[in-house]
């Protein structure tokens, strides 16, 4: 099986992921938001099972090979490996984690092909650990969601001596933009759907800084200010973040790059007066400013800013168009000596809705139907689960990427399906469940939290359960999945998916 994991570009909200978190200590501390999008680049890899250690055999993008590289696939190991430190540290770090939650064996990754720079401020680290969280789901089908992934990712590199941040591992949503607020430990994750492909350029500035210095400044003005300084930070990473966020959230759901691009210089300079104080050593960052005001590209591109922690690392830039774009490249490369990148932000129109009709009282398995809803009926699945076939459907569903789900039933079941989704287990019975049904009674509630239950009052046939979820379609595209029918495909590819892929493709109805 074939894998591969794009890596991450903050295009706006950086450093909003960790200062949301501190409203755990102080309430009045705004929420973080950031906007984030994967590469054009990033990690190709085959993997496959093995039936007692972790194999790693990684491509450099400089073209080295590093490994084989065995680990025994014992907790112990997968640990002490994690907190070593180094290039496999972070996939130890995800092996370990999927391992105490999931009765796996072993896996063999192949990294055959690398073109995502490391270091670089795109998330490099990340997109391993998203990786091999992928690898794990496809391999031992764990039916993880994405969102699923991204957990395990994150868990997985905070184990090692790596100081990720939450949005980190939002490369799991693959090459499209991606909305994250922080609320404390709560992540919401919403996709945005981008009208016209958008070109951007991101430049490797050659320089040096500090990362480390940056995150430690700017953490000792939280969680309560105790100077201008301190007040500044947190007023740019709170309410002035939140208000560039949303206008950059409607200038990409618009396809407006050139709003885009003067957002981004407008944050950038925000950035400067509010930021730059608490870490003028670093964030000051002469070469990213040289950069931003390179004469030559200014009637090529609509806007720029600095990317990840900041300071002279990396540079990014909202091109006018493709031409535009490789000529900013080329620029950079051949009067600058600096590297860059193309990054495009494709024009989608994604079905994320799923809709199950889900309210025939099932006259032909009458009367199992008097004693329970055809779609609650048990099915064991090939990992000897038995699912109510409605979860089978909502599992599939996430699993092929959509973001809500709703269900339509009778009247009278709307209280069972909410119960089954979203109420939680009496303590005592959860308590005897097992390590793994502990872990499926978490994921159904996660399920549940994306789930809707709309009630038809007059079963008037499939199409009125149609017309009865109208609202909540709205004028988005969506998926029909009928609640009393289950398809297993002989690919590695649900059904559902496949047609989500066909309709994302020709963006006509299938």
């Amino acid at each position: 099986m074939e894998l591969f994991v794009p890596g991450r570009i903050c295009l706006f909200g950086e450093h909003s992921d960790w200062a949301g978190g501190y409203r755990r200590i102080n309430s009045g501390i705004e929420k973080g938001y950031t906007i984030i999008t994967g590469t054009n680049q990033g990690l190709y890899a085959r993997v496959r099972s093995h039936p007692g250690k972790l194999v790693l055999t990684s491509s450099m993008p400089d073209g080295r090979k590093i490994g084989p590289y065995e680990i025994p696939m014992t907790r112990e190991s997968l640990l002490a490996e994690a907190e070593k430190g180094g290039f496999f540290s972070y996939i130890a770090g995800v092996a370990f984690q999927v391992m105490t939650f999931y009765p796996v064996k072993g896996l063999e990754i192949d990294n055959f092909r690398t073109d995502l720079p490391v270091k670089k401020g795109l998330s490099s680290s990340a997109a391993v650990c998203v990786l091999t969280a992928r690898a794990f789901n496809k391999v031992y089908d764990l039916r993880m969601t994405v969102r699923g992934e991204m957990e395990f990712a994150y868990m997985g590199e905070v184990i090692t001596p790596s100081r990720c941040g939450r949005m980190d591992q939002g490369c799991a949503y693959g090459m499209r933009p991606t909305m994250m607020t922080f609320d404390r430990d709560l992540l919401t994750v919403d996709e945005l759907n981008v009208p016209e492909t958008m070109h951007f350029v991101v430049v490797d500035l050659c320089a040096e800084k500090d990362t480390k210095e940056i995150l430690a400044s700017l953490n000792r003005c939280y969680p309560f200010a105790e100077n201008e300084i301190d007040e500044g930070v947190q007023h740019y990473l709170g309410k002035v973040n939140k208000m560039i966020v949303h206008e950059a959230e409607q200038a990409l759901k618009a396809g407006d790059a050139k709003a885009l691009g003067e957002l981004m210089t407008r944050a950038q300079s925000l950035f400067d007066q509010f930021l730059a104080p608490a870490c003028p050593e670093q964030l000051k960052a002469p070469v990213l400013h040289e950069a931003l005001a390179f004469e030559d590209i200014r009637e090529l591109v609509w806007g720029g800013k600095g990317v990840g922690s900041q300071g002279d690392g990396t540079a990014q830039f909202v091109a006018r168009g493709p031409a535009e774009q490789a000529e900013v490249i080329r620029l950079f490369e051949e009067k600058k000596g600096m590297k860059a990148l193309k990054l495009d932000i494709p024009a989608t129109r994604r079905a994320r809705k799923v809709l199950i009709p889900a309210a025939g009282f099932g006259t032909r398995l009458f009367p199992a139907t008097k004693a329970t809803r055809k779609e609650l009926f048990p099915v064991i699945g090939s990992d000897g689960i038995a699912r109510p076939a409605i979860l089978i459907l909502v599992e599939e569903a996430f699993d092929s990427g959509a973001g809500e789900v709703c269900i339509v039933v009778r009247k009278e079941d709307v209280e069972i399906f909410e119960s089954f989704f979203n109420a939680p287990l009496d303590i005592g019975h959860f308590n005897k469940l097992g390590r793994k049904a502990k872990a499926y009674q978490n994921r159904l509630m996660e399920l549940g939290s994306k789930t809707a239950i709309i009630a038809q009052d007059h079963q008037e046939g499939l199409g009125h359960a149609v017309h009865v979820a109208g609202e909540w379609i709205g004028r988005e595209p969506f998926l029909l999945m009928l609640g009393d029918h289950i398809y297993r495909s002989n690919t590695e590819f649900p059904c559902s998916r496949q047609l989500l892929d066909v309709y994302e493709k020709h963006q006509k109805n299938v």
